[in-house]
């Protein structure tokens, strides 16, 4: 699948937020914990979401579509021998079974989780917490599987991960909402985790510390009658249009956006010297107007510092912006891949390291052949090409779908020049 996208002239309208894609996966994770009719809704209809319902329909769970964007979900017959290795392959998050099936079921068998090719992220931080909470970890390593057991009793209350680790964070989340009584130290804090959490209180839970990096479960969840929970909107997606709006000098109005969950994205726009207005819920990208320039440093960091999903987006507006902006991504060795891309379309590109390079501007960029490498690439090099004068053809756009909704239909109704082909 690919897409061939024609650029070089500005946009125009209005174009609504989604679900988060990264509150979805560990919230439909979250109802494996109860029986209790789960209904989710403000779900972004996108390929994670369809892979992570799929685990869970085909371990038993009753799924019913009540609205197009809310899901009913009822997991009292569930078998967590009937984990789909196909599908756990498929997606990074599905490692996110672990905790509610462990909690749940007290052993849970899984082969390692696939995903984007963003760089090394081993579950060590995961089953090491695990491990220090006192369950049993082994990997047959022939046939790519993780055991684990929690059926003798966890006494320890507390434990510290190994570094910011958002799934870990989950993974634990979970855990502890089912078996509480633990304290997680050095937690990850992301609007993600945090509406993760919200899931959990809505379920019965009692949990201190969210949003910080010290969270407590002090009580677990309850039984009781059908739930119904709304999503936060997307911080990332947000975040792209923004990059998109002043990289393509557009008027682009991005409804429906979280501005809580947007702080330093929005700082760092401003110092790129990008037009906008907030008026409530919508950011007005005034990108025909903005004169932009090199930011020093565009570095990401854990939340709240600058999402590592937002750096590619950004560096295309660095491409367009007058000067050297040095991108810095701490966290990922693999991320900057797609700078290549760039290259190829003509932007000035010097990469220093595995996680720094920088970017000069401003350049005009061309059209050409390229290469959706992951998730938040994809949906990056789509800018580029909008961007670019002439013909682009982005291949392996099943990449994007994976976490933005329907992306071609809705940049057409700016007037956007792109299709889907086989």
């Amino acid at each position: 699948m690919k897409f061939i996208v024609n650029g070089g002239h500005p946009l125009t309208g209005e174009i609504r937020v989604r679900g988060f894609k990264n509150a979805a996966t560990p919230i439909i994770a979250a109802s494996l914990l109860t029986d209790r009719p789960c209904i989710i809704k403000n779900l972004p209809l996108i390929g994670d979401v369809e892979i992570m319902l799929r685990l869970l329909q085909k371990m038993g769970s009753e799924l019913d579509w009540v609205e197009e964007r809310a899901v009913r979900i009822v997991n009292k017959n569930i078998d967590p021998l009937k984990i789909d290795p196909e599908l756990i392959c498929q997606m990074r998050s599905s490692v996110l079974l672990v905790g509610p099936l462990l909690a749940r079921f007290g052993e849970v068998k899984i082969n390692t989780p696939g995903g984007c090719h963003i760089g090394a992220r081993p579950l060590d931080t995961h089953f090491d917490a695990f491990r220090e909470i006192g369950a049993t970890v082994a990997y047959d390593e022939p046939n790519d599987i993780y055991y684990l057991n929690s059926r003798n009793e966890l006494k320890v209350e507390e434990v510290a991960l190994k570094e910011f680790s958002v799934t870990a964070t989950e993974n634990l989340l979970l855990y502890a909402a089912y078996q509480p009584g633990l304290r997680i130290q050095i937690a990850a804090a992301e609007p993600h985790i945090v509406d993760l959490g919200r899931f959990l209180i809505k379920l019965g839970a009692e949990i201190t510390g969210l949003g910080s990096h010290d969270i407590e479960v002090k009580e677990g969840i309850k039984e009781g009658g059908e739930i119904e929970y709304t999503l936060i909107n997307d911080p990332i997606e947000a975040g792209t249009f923004m990059a998109l709006a002043a990289a393509t000098k557009s008027k682009i109005t991005i409804k429906d956006a979280p501005i809580e969950s947007l702080t330093l994205p929005l700082l760092k726009f401003k110092e790129f010297g990008a037009e906008f207005q907030i008026r409530d819920r919508d950011i007005v990208v005034d990108g025909e107007n903005s004169e932009l320039k090199a930011v020093r440093k565009l570095m990401t960091q854990p939340y709240p510092g600058f999402p590592s999903d937002l750096q590619a987006p950004f560096a295309v507006l660095a491409t367009q912006a007058k000067g050297e902006t040095l991108i810095f991504d701490t966290i990922y060795e693999g991320r900057l891949k797609y700078l290549y891309e760039l290259d190829k379309m003509g932007a000035r590109v010097e990469i220093l390291d595995p996680h720094r390079a920088i970017v000069k501007g401003p350049t005009k960029l061309r059209g050409k052949n390229i290469e959706s490498l992951d998730l938040r690439a994809g949906a990056t090099l789509i800018i580029a090409a909008l961007v670019a004068e002439g013909e682009s053809i982005l291949h392996a756009a099943e990449e994007i779908d994976r976490g933005y909704e329907k992306i071609e239909e809705r940049l057409k109704n700016l007037g956007a020049d792109i299709k889907r082909a086989e």
